[in-house]
């Protein structure tokens, strides 16, 4: 039995020890540069898919039209998908240019983005800039996206905060989660040479990369997307200083939805490309590849979190019940295992001079992860159809 759970152990440190190379790589900051103090030249079109977003259209795309940006270089274009309100006109009395999709079924933000784009990418569109129908976007975001386009990137990902951090519990958590997320996973990967993580909003894209690979639709066509990238040769390109702020989910009812979306989604585009990125990986030689395939491949932080703390209760119960079947320097080693893992959030808070909030709500993280594991048992193991549902926004 001792044997058993050591070579657990060992699996198991496996994918810590790749986390944590991450979170090393990601102590390096970006360093701030002026790149923006050149004289624009790419010409963009914003894509906004909307479904029944009249609540914060408007304000989105007043804000958007206001950026610090030639008015002749840039254009706004809303895809309003199946829409049932004012979506639509309240999008183009804010001047933007709308595109009322009513056609096929409503299947989510892929199949909309790709129906807008047959539409909206004419030859003098350079770049693509796609955000959520509740964006707040930093006034520079596309000078430094002009910026890094001049510099030869393909792909740039923006820094997504959650701008809602107040409106309860988990928005609370989800903006806690994302400032780790956008310093282990995204400045981690690009310090090292690989390609970030795709968030589905705030994420600017060369117009020949889009007409060549598309945007994809499914369950979680970003997740896919990014792999499907990483396949061709392209690499995200992380910003930090390219910013955009978005709602997340108020109420655990859409917390729910779109989580179980997720996680079905991922399962459904790890399955269809994760050994393929191998392949690819081991015949490049390329380690960015080798990373999208262990992202695919390995559990996530809940899973294995899961797995430390209930693999050390059994070996603490086991040796007070029945005796010392597990040496001390094993329940020692799961032990060492479970706190490395509570501590890995908190270096991400620390480096990136959070405020005492988000340590608190991330304390509150094994609620989250009790639930998230539940919730992931339900969504992956097939059964009942998950479809998309909208998550409501400023309401």
């Amino acid at each position: 039995m001792a044997t058993i759970s050591v070579i657990v152990l060992l699996i198991c440190i496996l994918p810590l020890g790749y986390w944590l190379f991450l979170a090393v790589a990601s102590v390096r900051s970006i360093s701030p540069q002026a790149l923006w103090n050149q004289r624009p030249s790419h010409r963009f079109v914003i894509a906004i898919p909307a479904h029944d977003e009249a609540s914060v259209i408007s304000a989105t795309v007043h804000r958007l039209r206001a950026l610090d940006y030639p008015a002749d270089l840039f254009s706004v274009h809303v895809v309003a998908d199946h829409c049932s309100d004012d979506t639509a006109a309240l999008a183009r009395q804010a001047g933007a240019v709308v595109h009322e999709r009513q056609e096929g079924p409503r299947t989510g933000k892929g199949a909309a983005l790709s129906w807008l784009f047959q539409r909206a990418l004419d030859d003098h569109c350079d770049a693509v800039v796609v955000f959520d129908s509740d964006t707040q976007v930093d006034s520079k975001f596309l000078r430094v996206m002009d910026a890094r386009l001049a510099r030869g990137d393909q792909v740039i990902q923006g820094q997504h905060i959650i701008s809602n951090p107040d409106s309860g519990w988990f928005p609370a958590l989800t903006w806690a989660m994302f400032l780790i997320d956008n310093r282990f996973q995204n400045l981690g990967r690009a310090n090292l040479g690989w390609s970030a993580k795709h968030m589905g909003d705030s994420i600017c894209f060369r117009a020949d990369v889009l007409r060549r690979i598309g945007w994809g639709e499914g369950l979680t066509e970003d997740y896919q997307l990014r792999q499907r990238l990483l396949l061709e040769g392209v690499k995200i390109a992380y910003e930090p200083a390219a910013m955009g702020c978005g709602e997340a989910p108020r109420t655990w009812a859409q917390a729910r939805a779109q989580r179980a979306r997720w996680l079905r989604g991922t399962r459904d585009a790890s399955q269809r490309f994760a050994s393929r990125l191998l392949t690819e990986a081991i015949k490049r030689r390329d380690l960015a590849l080798l990373d999208g395939a262990l992202q695919a491949y390995l559990p996530s932080y809940s899973t294995l979190t899961m797995i430390g703390f209930m693999s050390l209760l059994i070996h603490v119960l086991a040796n007070w019940l029945a005796g010392p079947i597990f040496s001390p320097s094993l329940v020692w080693a799961w032990a060492a295992f479970v706190g490395a893992l509570f501590v890995y959030p908190l270096i991400g808070l620390g480096l990136e001079r959070a405020p005492l909030k988000a340590y608190l709500v991330i304390l509150s993280g094994p609620f989250f992860i009790l639930w998230r594991t539940w919730l992931a048992l339900a969504a992956r193991s097939g059964g009942k159809p998950i479809t998309w549902v909208r998550t409501a926004h400023g309401e």
